[in-house]
């Protein structure tokens, strides 16, 4: 599925840079763009939510904990 972008705000000197790169290249300043988003994202990995979740219970290890069921019963309590 193929979706827009659109960037604003961008400095006068910074769209002439990517146009020149694009001419460099062959190519469209939009298709320009697109190959430098490709290659600045190729090497991201995605965290797994185990990793995620292990991160989370390590940062809050030393706070207090509530219960799920207490929080549950709080809320029935409250209607």
């Amino acid at each position: 599925m193929a979706g827009n972008l659109h960037v604003r705000n961008l400095d006068d000197e910074l769209i002439a840079r990517l146009k020149r790169r694009a001419a460099r290249h062959g190519r469209s300043a939009e298709a320009e763009h697109r190959e430098i988003l490709r290659q600045a994202l190729a090497d991201e990995t995605e965290t797994s939510f185990d990793t995620l979740a292990n991160e989370l219970r390590r940062l809050t290890k030393h706070r207090p904990h509530t219960p799920s069921e207490v929080l549950l019963r709080e809320g029935r309590d409250e209607r």
